[in-house]
This record gives structure tokens, sequence and C-alpha cells, in this order.
């Protein structure tokens, strides 16, 4: 279960219960605080932000566990995560794809622009609410700028042949009110095995929403 860009495996997977949820089914939870997050690394370098790191380093992490049989849960960032590892060759059993539309994940460079210029100027940024909030997210999760700028390098946009490519189950899922990576239900449908679902709330918010926990452990049950 991979966490969303400035959150956690705690904020985003354990705290709203999501983890325990899933838990709960018998299934094992790994839930990695991605690189530059949490408890986890978060080096300033430029070299330590290739292309597809954060897709690398949960490739690194199956192999060390010798994981051949597993589920792949992302939100957000996570979501976008799982995707860069599918296309690098991934193959898990399913996949659920939270917080996370067509835009995000072909335009990777817009939304990234936007945190980018939130995360260096603050209230002086072009979206001044926008920089107000990344800027508290930071102060509350402890997290470097120089590392979140790194996280913001190591984006790749992919493609929709790409996208058309992923051809396991899949669950698109996002709040009602959350289109901040383009439509559910434009992804969905770009899959080939992939169903779009709304849950209450915003892009923040729908982690915290029993809706959210519900669909994902249904989905991972079948």
């Amino acid at each position: 279960m991979l966490h969303g860009f400035l959150a956690s495996a705690e904020t985003n997977w354990f705290l709203p219960g999501i983890a325990a949820a899933v838990a709960a089914t018998g299934r094992r939870v790994i839930a990695p605080d991605l690189r530059g997050h949490g408890r986890s690394d978060a080096p300033t370098a430029p070299a330590a932000w290739p292309r597809d790191v954060l897709a690398m380093d949960q490739e690194a992490l199956l192999a060390h566990l010798n994981l051949k049989d597993y589920d792949l849960v992302g939100y957000s960032l996570g979501a976008r995560t799982a995707v860069r590892m599918l296309v690098r060759g991934a193959r898990p059993r399913r996949l659920v794809l939270g917080g996370m539309g067509d835009r995000g994940l072909m335009e990777a460079g817009a939304r990234a622009a936007m945190f980018e210029d939130s995360i260096r100027h603050g209230d002086a940024a072009q979206d001044p609410r926008a920089g107000r909030r990344v800027h508290a997210m930071m102060a509350a999760g402890g997290l470097r700028p120089e590392a979140m700028l790194g996280v913001l390098t190591s984006f790749a946009a992919t493609s929709a042949e790409e996208i058309a490519a992923i051809d396991v189950p899949a669950l698109v899922v996002a709040g009602q009110r959350d289109d901040d990576n383009g439509s559910v239900e434009g992804l969905a449908g770009m899959m080939p095995d992939a169903r779009g679902v709304r849950v209450p709330g915003d892009h923040l918010s729908a982690v915290m929403e029993p809706a959210l926990a519900e669909v994902i452990t249904e989905f991972l049950k079948d």
C-alpha cells in the first residue's frame, strides 16, 4: 500500500483504518513510507532522485521480500508509483489506484509544477492558498523541502498506450469532489479490466471516509 505526496503510510493507511480493514480480510499489509516521506530517508542530493526512483524503490522491496503473489494499492503519488511499477514490468494480482485520474498520469509535469511553486514560494506562490496548505503539510510531516522537490523531479509521464497495456483487474477510486488528477472514469475506461468508483470527499478527505476502506477491501476480496 503506497501513500500520497506529503503524506505517509501512517496518515493515509493506518490512521484512517484502511490498513486494518485490509488486514481483517486475512491479508498481510506492507505499507512503506516512500523515499523522502515519513520514517524513510529524505536525501537532498539531485543524484538521489533519478526518473522513476520511487518505483525502483518498491521493486527493490518486492525483491527483498521475495514477493510474487501480491496486490498493489496506491493513493495519489502512490497510485502514480504503482502505475510506473506496472509499466516497468510489475505484475500484481489486483491493482487499486486511489485519488488518480487520466491527466495525472499522462501529464506528470502540470501538477508537479504547481507543487514546486508551492514548495518554493509558500504564500508568494501563484496560488497562495495552495502554497500555505503545502507548507503546513510539510511542517506537520517534518518533510524536507529539498527532498519533496526531488520527488517531483523523479516524475515520469505515462502514455495512453502504456496505460492501455495494464491488463490486471483494477479499481480506480476517488472522492466525488476530486478531479485534481483528472477523470477517474476516464482513466478506468483506458484500461481493459478496470472500473471507476466515487466515494464521498475530496482529494485530501476521501482517505478518512469509511467508504474508501469498504470499496478497497471488497475489491481485493473478489
